[in-house]
């Protein structure tokens, strides 16, 4: 029986307990977000005592189970105001799976300055005084913690602006590879982090014992048809391996959604410089790595090691997000520039949609020039310093905008818009207004049927039928979270006719149940009406289920339209 670890971090103690019976089916996001709706008062400030993180492993996490490593950590968000679930590949999910640790609590609040690393071990727990890390960027706390701990320990930490408690704070764990390109970025999280003064977190699984089956043969037989699924198809097998996330920078160019010069155009004239065919191309010329895992077990690789001009690794997990982010929106077109500005992002600890989408906002306000790399280098390297720039930055897109009088901020709920225009692409455009999260493209990626016609096919530019699809890909995506599954297993799923009814078979071959692929369904809605009952006593309504006024303009070049009212939105909200 895996038990939570609730870690006390005014008193510095903790504690094991058995998990009650409302969760003790639950993990990952299922499990976070059922435990800051029961846990966590919904009028609290977010960086007050009475606010907790909880850092899960999926269902699946621990098991042989292709792409299951990923890890959910939930809270509620300084940036949003509203609940929060982000999650990450590297190595801690596996590793606190493997250990038996159903999630980590990370409760109360510190009275004082000293700031804490928790160290947790097959059998120890150590709550350790981390002062002498204060001020130190990721990179060199992972590099530290390995060499002091072991290669190949779970690392999870934050940088300056984590312990500064921006806004936009990420938390940023070590990849297999020991570098801190793995974030979890959205929301603030980070801050929460530097809230209970803990700096570090470290889990070392050695000597663990494999998870136990309770069909050994009925798991292998689905995990090998899983994996083989995975490998089959054209997305998983084929275009993320090749080209990462990027991939998708010349297929949403050509599309016309993809967002520039903060939302004004769909098309971008230098995409083709900020490609992931331009990225691969130039990994290959400076002996960088193509294709590799960020989590234990992944067999898509859609990862990759960034060399700059001379050979030296730069950055890794190069995203879409981030390339769009801090290429497109701003209009820089040169690759390095945006690499830097990733690794600054991930060094100090920052989530990159939110800091890069703040840049354009600060070329908005004519703080500086519009494609100008450099000049947004120097100002993000601000971020986590005692630069009042850095700290408007680093609180994110929505507060720059208030803090530079721009009145054109992408954001809703607070949370900025990632790659992909809503009025050219209306089905992940409905997930962004309605999903508990803030605009978060990976709650319902109905990219998938509007423009790789994948699970089908349905028009991007018009109304019908796109709210089903957010609707529905929202469900599937709280159930893909929940088990641990990374996101990018959806492109299979959704093409693949019995992919639930492996997950169900991969889930009671680990726990002897006797799921159907319908009480998978069933979970994905219990998980957003935890979210949902969450956010409403935290004071949101309909009102807030919609996007920036704004975003009624045209938008070339298909010359389309936001054009939902909040009632028709609240559709996808209705199951």
């Amino acid at each position: 029986m895996s038990k939570l670890l609730r870690v006390n971090t005014r008193k510095k103690t903790f504690l094991f307990e058995e998990p009650g019976n409302s969760i003790s089916s639950l993990g990952g996001r299922g499990l976070t977000s059922r435990m800051i709706l029961d846990e966590v008062p919904a009028d609290c400030h977010p960086l007050s005592r009475d606010n907790k993180i909880v850092i899960a492993p999926g269902i699946l996490t621990g098991t042989p189970a292709a792409n299951s490593s990923r890890l959910s950590v939930g809270s509620k968000s300084p940036l949003t105001g509203g609940i929060k679930e982000s999650n990450s590949g590297g190595l801690v999910s596996y590793k606190l799976a493997r250990l038996g640790i159903k999630a980590i609590v990370l409760e109360d609040k510190p009275e004082d300055d000293a700031w804490s690393m928790i160290i947790i071990k097959k059998n120890s727990v150590e709550i350790l005084p981390a002062d002498e890390y204060i001020g130190k960027g990721t990179n060199e706390m992972v590099e530290k913690m390995w060499a002091k701990y072991g290669d190949k320990v779970g690392v999870m930490c934050i940088g300056a602006a984590g312990e500064q408690r921006l806004s936009a704070a990420s938390i940023q764990l070590a990849d297999p590879h020991g570098r801190p390109g793995r974030a979890i970025g959205r929301g603030g999280l980070g801050a929460v982090m530097g809230s209970k003064k803990i700096k570090v977190i470290i889990v070392d699984d050695k000597g663990a014992e494999k998870v136990e089956m309770a069909d050994k043969e009925a798991f292998k037989a689905a995990s090998k048809a899983w994996a083989k699924m995975l490998a089959d198809h054209p997305v998983t097998g084929q275009g993320l391996p090749g080209f990462g996330t990027a991939i998708l920078v010349n297929i949403i160019n050509e599309a016309g959604a993809l967002p520039t010069k903060n939302f004004r155009s769909g098309r971008f004239e230098h995409a083709k410089d900020i490609s992931g065919e331009k990225m691969v191309e130039l990994i290959k010329e400076r002996g960088g790595v193509v294709s590799e895992g960020c989590c234990p077990g992944c067999v898509i690789k859609c990862s990759q090691s960034y060399n700059d001009k001379d050979g030296n690794y730069l950055t890794s997990g190069f995203e879409y997000e981030t390339i769009w982010a801090a290429g497109a929106h701003t209009m820089i077109k040169d690759m390095d520039d945006i690499a830097m500005l990733d690794r600054i992002c991930d060094d100090v600890g920052v989530d990159t949609i939110d800091c890069c989408v703040a840049l354009g906002i600060a070329m908005e306000g004519g703080v500086i020039e519009w494609g100008d790399g450099k000049a947004a280098i120097e100002l993000l390297k601000k971020v986590g310093t005692d630069d009042p720039m850095g700290r408007i930055i680093g609180n994110g897109a929505h507060f720059t905008g208030q803090a530079l009088g721009v009145d054109r901020v992408p954001t809703c709920k607070k949370q900025a818009l990632p790659a992909y225009d809503p009025r050219a692409v209306k089905g992940v455009g409905v997930t962004y207004a309605t999903t508990p999260m803030g605009a978060d493209h990976t709650a319902g990626y109905g990219v998938t049927a509007n423009i790789l016609s994948v699970g089908g096919t349905v028009d991007p530019f018009e109304k019908p039928g796109n709210i089903d699809l957010s609707k529905n890909l929202q469900i599937a995506t709280a159930a893909v979270d929940s088990a641990g599954f990374c996101l990018f297993v959806a492109f299979a799923v959704l093409d693949t006719e019995n992919a639930l009814q492996l997950i169900a078979d991969m889930v009671n071959g680990r726990y002897g149940t006797r799921i159907t692929p319908d009480d998978i369904i069933e979970l994905g809605k219990s998980v957003l009406k935890s979210e949902y009952e969450f956010n409403e006593k935290a004071g949101f309504t309909k009102v807030d289920d919609q996007l920036p006024a704004f975003f009624k303009e045209q938008f070339p070049p298909h010359n389309v339209t936001w054009d939902y009212s909040i009632d028709e939105l609240q559709e996808a909200k209705n199951f």
